[in-house]
């Protein structure tokens, strides 16, 4: 029995048409947040600059957003639950526009930090509500097709983020880039107000589905592989610039080469690993992260090689585009009669995942330099590779059919 009266509520709705501009308007959101959050990837280095500060610590930035977003996302399911939803999202996409003005104009680093931290709520409350958000504006038999072109905007945010952010950063500067994603925000705003239906409250939502999915073995052995690849995968990729700059020696316009590159094998895997996802998810998992491990040493070993360097970060780019989706695919299987409930869970822990490997990442890039944190990316996305791969094959996790 489903104990989670939100949930239960949204799927019974019985709406007949799809409110496909809604759908769209979510997507457009979507890719400004997302687009907000990959920013400082590719502008650690001016922003470290001009804010008189070390790299790693530029780099909390990230954190800031992942441990804020990491407690937004259940906080605000619970706490706005009496609330029209599309007013709480309104208010949810006004934090990106808030959050990147902040920023754009910070003079230090607290300021920026603020600003992330708002970007964090904007994003957690967001990705929580995601799925319950797209059973109330289209009939249940279209779920997958919403939900595809919602995380279309993701894909497109992935590919562009980082080579645009830094090629504005470039000509314009930092500030200039954070201040193109709040212009992004203000769109998604105006769209959402016009195309989104009243979705008044269904009843206050209650804790206590997550802690019931969480007792299930197969969502506990999946949320330590995501704690372990994505620390292992933001150790790294937080920091990508400096090392393509330091090691290989690109330039700005080599970065932006690359990071593009690091996109579109995003792009791809997200893809490839639907495909995966579909035979075998844990298999599919353990790939994605056996990938990440892989590039990440390569860079360690070789990637004073240019070549070396601009073709592992496309593959890791590829590798990693494929864990969210089969990610996705997982808890699917392993709690579909929850999907809101497992999804917050999801949601914190990749949260919580981003917030540590920046950390750790910052904290080693300081004393070890760039080569040295992408060590620990691969030793930790190897660990979780590892662990879903041995749990697949000791059928620990649910199979497709099951």
């Amino acid at each position: 029995m489903n104990s989670n009266p939100a949930t239960t509520d949204s799927r019974n709705e019985a709406r007949t048409e799809a409110a496909w501009a809604g759908v769209a308007s979510l997507a457009l959101g979507v890719f400004g947040l997302v687009t907000a959050e990959f920013l400082p990837a590719s502008l650690l280095t001016p922003m470290s600059h001009d804010l008189g500060v070390s790299i790693g610590a530029a780099g909390q930035s990230v954190t800031m957003t992942a441990v804020v977003g990491a407690i937004a996302g259940p906080a605000v399911v619970v706490g706005t639950s009496r609330f029209d939803r599309r007013h709480t999202l309104l208010a949810l996409t006004s934090m990106l526009i808030l959050s990147s003005f902040i920023a754009a104009f910070a003079t230090g680093l607290p300021l920026l930090l603020l600003a992330r931290g708002l970007l964090g709520i904007g994003l957690g409350g967001f990705w929580a509500m995601s799925l319950a958000l797209a059973m109330r504006l289209v009939p249940s038999e279209l779920m997958p097709r919403a939900m595809a072109i919602i995380m279309g905007g993701v894909s497109v945010a992935t590919v562009c983020a980082a080579p645009v952010g830094a090629w504005i950063g470039d000509v314009l500067g930092w500030r200039y880039a954070f201040g193109i994603a709040g212009g992004l925000g203000v769109l998604a705003l105006i769209a959402q107000a016009a195309t989104l239906p009243a979705m008044p409250s269904t009843g206050p939502a209650s804790l206590s589905t997550m802690a019931a999915v969480l007792r299930r073995p197969a969502i506990r052995i999946v949320l330590l592989t995501i704690l372990l690849t994505v620390a292992g995968h933001f150790a790294g990729f937080t920091f990508i610039r400096p090392f393509l700059e330091d090691v290989p020696h690109f330039g700005i316009d080599g970065v932006s080469r690359i990071l593009l590159a690091f996109g579109i094998g995003g792009f791809l895997g997200n893809f490839a690993g639907g495909f995966m996802a579909e035979r075998n998810t844990s298999l599919s998992l353990a790939l994605a992260g056996g990938g990440i491990a892989v590039m990440a040493l390569l860079l360690t070993l070789a990637g004073a090689s240019p070549v070396i360097a601009a073709v592992a970060t496309a593959l890791w780019g590829f590798a990693f585009g494929a864990f969210p989706v089969s990610v996705q695919s997982f808890v699917n299987q392993a709690a579909s009669d929850e999907p809101e409930s497992a999804g917050a869970l999801m949601l914190t822990t990749f949260q919580v995942a981003i917030s540590s490997g920046a950390v750790f990442g910052g904290l080693i890039v300081d004393f070890e330099g760039p080569s040295g944190v992408f060590m620990f990316a691969a030793l930790f996305a190897l660990a979780g590779a590892t662990l879903i791969g041995f749990a697949g094959r000791a059928r620990v996790v649910p199979a497709i059919g099951e």
